[in-house]
């Protein structure tokens, strides 16, 4: 929306700014002409190796998984009308992540490149399918988040079985991978596989954005002003399992950006959850490659994965920003 549009432009400027932050800092120290040198420099050239096959992948692979989680989140809050939805909370990535695994622990994403990202996007589709179901046969959004909750609970119990008898080292530490999420070491290959699910993803939430707003008046409101709830339940269920399987495949499990990236945004944008898809996404993608340089300029021993310094800034953040909101008398 216009209204919105120095709100978004602002946004996607933080994001260049994030991106470009992102091939400047690192361990192997870079001036701002190497930064701009490796960026229009053809060849084998230090700098542009370093650049686009290692740093830059990177940041768009934190940027993209960001906006894909925050979407996401906004969505699924937007149609269950709850703020504590989002895909980690409601199962979604715990199923993506499990299906991913499946594959590593079997050895079939050897065969097929393609085969990696389509098992993630299948296990978030099978989990927000189950979601949907369940909320067309339950009105009640607290019944929905435990189905969630369980659906995480035995994905998880699955993933630590799967771990305990990986077949080798290998296996086990590409499923740790997987489960404690990073963005260390992708490519720009990996990024175009996943990249047109997410894109499809995220273009059927935008789709919903109205439906959205106008559930804001209540389901029997919105369904006398014409809107087809059916439809719109698919919309976002569809395109939050795309979006997400999508971003796992590229990061593993990243959670928490789906919950607090909304909650920021919402009260720049009126709390209109039709609004706050577009702004969330972006924000969603500078807070996920802001926390990647910070691990990558971290002095540790090992380099931390990014869903723990993720989790470890959102879990705070989310109890804070609920006790504001209780302090506040909002429930």
């Amino acid at each position: 929306m216009i209204r919105d549009l120095p709100l978004n432009a602002g946004l996607f400027t933080a994001g260049i700014i994030a991106i470009f932050l992102a091939c400047l800092l690192g361990s192997t120290p870079l001036s701002i002409a190497d930064v701009f040198g490796g960026l229009t420099a053809t060849g084998a050239d230090e700098h542009s190796v370093i650049i686009w096959q290692i740093r830059l992948p990177r940041a768009f692979a934190a940027f993209i998984t960001g906006a894909a989680l925050a979407m996401s989140g906004a969505a699924l809050q937007g149609l269950l009308r709850n703020p504590l939805a989002e895909p980690g909370v409601l199962g979604v990535s715990a199923m993506s992540v499990l299906a991913a695994t499946l594959v590593l622990y079997f050895g079939l994403a050897t065969a097929s490149s393609l085969i990696l990202p389509a098992a993630a996007i299948f296990g978030a589709l099978l989990a927000t399918a189950l979601l949907g179901f369940a909320a067309l046969r339950t009105g009640s959004v607290v019944t929905l988040i435990l189905i969630g909750v369980g659906v995480s609970s035995f994905s998880g119990a699955l993933m630590s079985l799967l771990l305990n008898f990986a077949p080798n080292p290998f296996s086990l530490a590409d499923m740790v991978n997987w489960t404690l999420g990073s963005v260390a070491n992708r490519s720009l290959t990996d990024l175009a596989y996943s990249l047109p699910f997410i894109v499809v993803g995220l273009g059927l939430l935008l789709a919903s954005a109205r439906g959205l707003s106008a559930l804001t008046l209540g389901e029997e409101a919105a369904a006398g002003l014409g809107l087809n709830l059916m439809h719109q339940r698919i919309l976002v269920i569809v395109g939050a399992g795309l979006a997400t399987g999508g971003s796992i495949a590229i990061a593993g499990a990243i959670g928490f950006v789906g919950i607090i990236t909304p909650h920021v945004m919402r009260p720049l944008v009126g709390h209109d959850p039709g609004r706050i898809l577009l702004p969330s996404a972006l924000a969603g993608g500078v807070l996920l490659v802001a926390a990647d340089i910070l691990i990558r300029i971290l002095p540790t021993y090992a380099e931390l994965k990014l869903g723990v310094v993720a989790a470890l800034i959102g879990a705070p953040a989310f109890v804070w920003i609920a006790i504001q909101k209780r302090s506040g008398g909002q429930s």
